[in-house]
């Protein structure tokens, strides 16, 4: 929670998962498991690190919105920074907004998971997997126009919803699906790369806590015109930098309009390595050419909505057709909190948080 701005109108939801997730460790925990080993959850407490004295205003300013939204938070000087992660170095006007009680998790564990106990309903019929089997298009009603059922390539498959879920893809999918129809609807959601470089049984730098710089915060909210498609450019890479639940090193991270290309560019990785070695000075010392054998590069497409909020609601004029995308870099932070929100528009229920700044009237084209 360190880098969310309180202010925002994301807060709320990603609040709300936060909790959630909690929930969900803690429930974990009571079966006899290991959140670390189920989900690669633990809790680190997270470090918004600046260097300048401007930095350091925002920061304070930052601790201080925290507090008041109910999030523990402390600003700490260079000396206190540097107490407790000794790796860091932010010069003598730096400091830092610490949130001790922030927790970090592995996507790739908790998808797994999460994979694991809906596949335990199969038996019952409440859950089934059509993986590797693309949607070619809705069955509409004949009665009440809505749509019923979702046309794959071997199956039809009823449902009380229907819910596109398709992060950058979302806005193609959608137009696919609604080709030769009256229905005239634009996600708006489009692909941000992004580049993360992970070193494994990485000696040299050993951290206490997540880290990101006040820049990361500024690149992840930036926000475009529409009508802009000259963003392939637009490039910005920020400090960020965890270690994982099996002990590699994972920097980051990059931000880039480049379509839908997952190609990995070498001058990206470069670029992320010598930021990171600005606020390490341990890596400046050695090469990135000395870790080519124990590095990855992970390139992923973040779903980007031009306003900075993901879309969470029904389509327009469609009362159970949902479109739930746009998350960006948050996707898995409000994940559990978009799934309830998203439970409960179906079932008519009270959302938990208010869902009206997610809605896609007004939003979508």
């Amino acid at each position: 929670m360190v880098h969310k701005n309180p202010a925002s109108e994301t807060w709320e939801l990603t609040k709300r998962s936060h909790q959630l997730w909690k929930m969900l460790a803690e429930t974990i925990r009571d079966q006899g498991m290991d959140p670390l080993q189920v989900l690669g959850w633990k809790k680190t407490g997270s470090l918004l690190v600046g260097r300048t004295p401007e930095d350091s205003v925002m920061l304070r300013k930052r601790v201080s919105q925290l507090s008041e939204a109910g999030v523990r938070a402390e600003y700490l000087s260079t000396d206190e920074l540097h107490s407790k992660e000794p790796a860091i170095y932010v010069g003598t006007d730096g400091g830092a907004a610490f949130a001790p009680d922030d927790c970090q998790l592995d996507a790739y564990q908790a998808v797994s998971y999460i994979e694991k106990v809906n596949r335990s309903f199969a038996p019952e019929g409440r859950y089934a997997e059509f993986y590797h089997e693309p949607v070619t298009g809705l069955v509409r009603s004949t009665s009440s126009g809505e749509f019923e059922a979702v046309q794959t390539s071997n199956n039809t498959l009823y449902g009380k919803a229907i819910v596109v879920a398709a992060g950058c893809w979302s806005r193609s999918l959608m137009h696919d699906l609604f080709k030769g129809s009256h229905i005239q609807l634009d996600a708006l959601v489009m692909p941000r790369k992004g580049h993360l470089l992970v070193f494994e049984n990485f000696n040299p730098l050993q951290l206490n806590h997540g880290s990101m710089e006040v820049g990361y915060v500024d690149y992840q909210n930036a926000t475009f015109p529409l009508g802009l498609d000259d963003q392939s450019q637009t490039l910005s890479v920020s400090m960020t930098a965890t270690i994982d639940m099996m002990g590699n090193l994972v920097l980051g991270s990059s931000r880039q309009f480049a379509g839908f290309s997952t190609e990995v560019d070498d001058s990206i990785v470069l670029h992320i390595w010598k930021r990171a070695g600005e606020f390490f000075p341990k890596l400046k010392e050695p090469s990135l050419t000395d870790f080519i054998k124990n590095r990855k590069v992970r390139v992923g497409l973040r779903p980007y909505m031009p306003d900075g909020k993901p879309v969470i609601g029904n389509v327009p004029g469609l009362s159970n057709l949902f479109l739930a995308t746009g998350h960006e870099g948050g996707g898995l932070s409000m994940a559990l909190g978009t799934a309830e929100m998203v439970v409960d528009m179906v079932l008519g229920n009270t959302t938990h948080v208010d869902s009206s700044p997610f809605a896609a009237e007004g939003r979508c084209c």
